[in-house]
């Protein structure tokens, strides 16, 4: 009798335990998801690009990031100069 209960709550643990972890895989990637449509997070992004497009002066990573900016306008507040590429 003993020995069957022992079992059981090893069960229960396990299944407790496989709950667990599929709630907490799913809050990261809902977290995830919500903050990569982020303005903040996106504002952040562009400027990142912008310190790295004044040291390399790529023309085609600058024509990518006007690309960036032009969609962050149309979607968020705080807007963003775009470039000059020529």
């Amino acid at each position: 009798m003993f020995l069957r209960s022992n079992l059981t709550l090893l069960k229960n643990k396990k299944i407790k335990n496989v709950i667990i972890l599929i709630v907490g895989v799913s809050f990261i990637l809902l977290f995830i998801l919500i903050s990569d449509s982020s303005c903040g997070i996106r504002h952040i992004t562009i400027v990142n690009d912008l310190k790295s497009y004044e040291t390399s002066l790529d023309p085609e990573f600058c024509e990518e990031l006007v690309q960036k900016i032009d969609s962050f306008n149309m979607q968020c507040t705080p807007e963003v100069e775009i470039l000059d590429c020529g």
